[in-house]
Order: structure tokens, then C-alpha cells, then sequence
């Protein structure tokens, strides 16, 4: 059985088991179909088959008679920057993001510089699925251009967003873990922008990662020795397409991808109060927060394309995941690590206090996530058996379920993007996350047997 993965999301899977040239340029043609020989922007991740599926992606976009421009190896938030950038018809970002070596993929962008809302995904799936191309004739085919320095927009953005002068001036030192993903090409620039003194690790976009790409604290431990070595203010991880970020404070303590969102939720709120919008397997820290700034909150659906509808049906200033995506409408709609790096930094400048003070100042949760591998149509099996199990809580069904308590939640569902169910908890202490965690994957796991 081929392992390859395909949503409204996009498409992931092994390179030569599922992911052929012959479906790469299928999915790219189909892209190129909904772009109606338009513009499409092209960037990829830095990974060792990179080269072969760009080729792949090329032939299919030419094919419709799209005028493609290659990013080269760009992160995907400065694809979908880019998109918005030139007026694009739409943008592909080719990318695994946190999956294995093995692993590739293929993101769409809409003209609006976002992944596919459902019904752009759905659009897509019938034109692939029923191989409905618009393919050109020889003398309308599509073009290739090349970009240079494709971060330059991106950076320019984020910049605009806080003080910049006021961040300079404080002269941080930073280690970044890019770990040879496309975070290397530019965005040691964008914190030397910044006044930073830079450390990188795994400074070349080659894909061939140091450690395990997913930004958990079992994987970064030569980050969290490198911040002490050096005597940085932080340290910052990003996996392979640098979407997410993990942050280290000054004393090599990993504090993770869920305070990534929380501590730039702190720092925007207290200045613009607005809406803000998570989805449901976000730390509650980020409600706590909003709360303090008495700003509305919403939750929507797990995955950035539902992050992003709810955010703009509830105009907010800021949202993202809890995996460290965070997502701001003036750089554009998609999470960003540039965004999260810069708000972090603007608040370490205007507090004038090390990240480990202003991290333990926000409410104090434990978080526990795991998975276990599941077939999709055994997924609803799980939730019922949950839900008959905990039937003190209060439910949300829609997106698997969620449960929860005055103090505490437990979440259920299909991952978007691998063939696994992801199991969250979340309480004020780590031994009552735990013990509440175990027990659903004790449950979902005798479910799904």
C-alpha cells in the first residue's frame, strides 16, 4: 500500500512509494487547472528529493500554461507572502514539513497567499481525482521565471510589525536551530536585521536533518545546551518549512511550541486588543490571555485553513495552533515563525526581563501529546468509546472530540497529515495531564484494536 496522504490541505507521502513524478505533476496540473493559466509562485523545503519533485511540479504547471515563478528553497510562509506579493493566481510550497527524510509533499496557496479554504481543497480533489487538466496547446504553455531573493518581501513585512529600532538596539544573541531546513536561507538575515548576534545550527537547506524535524523538546536538546554554552537571551527551533517555532529561554529550559503562540498573543493583545481565534487543541493559556485583555476568543476546527476562515469571519488581529504556528493578517494567512520570532524579541526589548521571567508570568499549564497509529474509518469507534467513557464532561464533536472539565481537556482526532490519532490533555499540573492522557490512549487504543 502506497504512503501518500491527500486532503484540501495538500499532499504528503514517501518519495517513490505514493510519491511519483507521474501524481506530482497530476496534483501541479491540477493547481494549474484552478490558476487558469495564471501566475503561480513555486518554492520548496531544502529536501534531498526536492529537486525531483520540483521538476515533477514544473512540467504540470507549464502544461496549463501557468507563468511559474521559482522561489528556490524559501520557507512556506514567504511563499504564500510572495503570492500576495506579485498577485499571483496561487503559490505551491513542496514540503513534508515535520514528516521524515522519506517524506515529501506538495502545499497549495490561493491567490489570497493562504492554504486552500474547503472549498478551494474540495475544487482541487475533483479536478485531480476526475483528471479534468486544462492542458494548453504548444503554444500556449506557461513559462518559468526565477525569483531573486525571495525573503526580501517576507522580511520587509515583519519588520513593520513591532519597533524595530528598539530590538536592535538590545543586541540579542540567539541560537537558531534551522536543522538543514529552508529556515537557513534567510532567516539568520531577518535577526541580524534585528541586531541579533546569530548562532545557527544546521545552517545548510539540504534536508538532511541533524535530528528528529518535529520542534519537541526530545529533539532539541542540543539546542537547549548550545543557549547555555553561549549565554544566549533564547534559542529558536523551526522545522524543516520554518511555519513553526519551539523557544529555549536564557537558562536552556525548553519551553516549547505552545507558548509560542501564547507569548505573542501576550505581547499583541496587551498593545491592539482585538479578536483572536485557536484551534481546539491549543493550550488553554491562550483563552486565559484574552481574557486578561478582555478580547473575544474563538476556537475553530484543527488545521491553518480553518484557523484562517474563522479568522476572518472574526476580523482577528492574531490566532494560530498550538504546535507553534502562529498567524498574523499583516504578514498574511498562514503560520509564520519570522512572525513569532519577531514578537518574542519585541517583548524581551520592551520588558527589558529574560524570556524564563516572562514565560513563568503567563498561566501555568501542562500539556501532553501523543498518538497512536489508526486507520480514518476506525477514528469515530475511538470517540464514541471515549465519550462513553468521561460522560461527566462536556463534549465538541465535529473535529473528533474534545472534552472537557472546569480545569482540564482531553482531546481525539484524525491528524490532517499522517495516518495517526492524535491524543492531547491538558491540566494545571503535568502528573494529572499525564494520568488523564494515558488513559484516553488506553481507551482509543483497546478502541481501535
Amino acid at each position: 500500500m502506497s504512503e501518500r496522504i491527500l486532503s484540501i490541505s495538500g499532499l504528503r507521502g514517501v518519495v517513490g512509494n505514493g510519491l511519483t513524478p507521474e501524481y506530482l505533476t497530476k496534483f501541479a496540473s491540477a493547481v494549474g487547472t484552478l490558476a487558469n493559466q495564471g501566475t503561480v509562485v513555486l518554492s520548496r523545503d531544502g529536501r534531498a528529493s526536492g529537486e525531483m519533485v520540483r521538476h515533477a511540479v514544473i512540467a504540470g504547471l507549464i502544461a496549463t500554461g501557468c507563468r511559474v515563478i521559482d522561489a528556490g528553497i524559501a520557507t512556506t510562509p514567504t511563499c504564500g507572502v510572495l503570492v500576495t506579493h506579485l498577485k499571483a493566481a496561487g503559490g505551491i510550497q513542496i514540503t513534508a514539513s515535520h514528516n521524515p527524510i522519506p517524506w515529501n509533499g506538495l502545499k497549495p496557496f490561493s491567490a489570497a497567499g493562504s492554504v486552500y479554504d474547503q472549498a478551494q481543497g474540495e475544487a482541487l480533489l475533483d479536478v485531480l481525482n476526475n483528471e479534468t487538466f486544462n492542458y494548453v496547446s504548444w503554444d500556449k504553455l506557461g513559462k518559468l521565471e526565477l525569483y531573486d531573493d525571495p525573503a526580501a518581501p517576507h522580511i520587509d513585512r515583519v519588520l513593520k510589525l513591532i519597533d524595530s529600532e528598539n530590538v536592535e538596539q538590545q543586541n540579542f544573541k540567539i541560537v537558531l536551530d534551522c536543522n538543514h531546513g529552508s529556515g537557513a536561507v534567510a532567516t539568520p538575515q531577518l535577526l541580524e536585521a534585528l541586531g541579533c548576534e546569530v548562532i545557527v545550527l544546521g545552517g545548510t537547506a539540504d534536508g538532511q536533518f541533524a535530528h528528529t524535524p518535529e520542534p519537541l523538546k526530545e529533539n532539541l536538546t542540543s539546542l537547549c545546551e548550545e543557549v547555555v554554552k553561549h549565554k544566549a537571551d533564547a534559542g529558536f527551533a523551526q522545522d524543516p518549512d520554518a511555519d513553526r517555532l519551539a523557544i529555549v529561554d536564557e537558562t536552556g529550559r525548553y519551553i516549547g511550541e505552545e507558548l509560542t503562540l501564547a507569548l505573542a498573543a501576550d505581547y499583541v493583545l496587551a498593545r491592539t486588543p482585538g479578536p483572536i481565534v485557536v484551534n481546539g487543541s491549543t493550550s488553554r493559556v491562550t483563552a486565559d490571555i484574552a481574557a486578561k485583555y478582555n478580547c473575544p476568543f474563538s476556537r475553530s476546527y484543527v488545521g491553518e485553513a480553518h484557523v484562517c476562515a474563522k479568522m476572518k469571519q472574526e476580523s482577528a488581529i492574531i490566532g494560530g495552533e498550538g504546535n507553534g504556528g502562529v498567524i498574523d493578517p499583516q504578514v498574511g494567512y498562514v503560520r509564520d515563525s519570522y512572525v513569532s520570532m519577531a514578537y518574542i524579541l519585541a517583548g524581551l526589548a520592551d520588558s527589558q526581563k529574560p524570556l524564563s521571567e516572562w514565560a513563568d508570568a503567563l498561566p501555568q499549564y501542562s500539556i501532553v501529546k501523543n498518538k497512536i497509529t489508526c486507520p480514518r474509518e476506525k477514528v469515530d469507534h475511538a470517540c464514541n468509546a471515549l465519550e462513553d467513557h468521561f460522560d461527566s464532561a462536556t463534549a465538541t464533536k465535529g473535529d473528533g472530540l474534545r472534552l472537557d472539565w472546569d480545569d482540564r481537556w482531553v482531546q481525539v482526532r484524525a491528524s490532517n497529515t499522517e495516518p495517526i490519532i492524535r491524543v492531547i490533555s491538558e491540566a494545571p499540573l503535568i502528573d494529572d495531564a499525564e494520568m488523564l492522557c494515558a488513559s484516553a490512549m488506553e481507551i482509543v487504543a483497546k478502541a481501535v484494536a
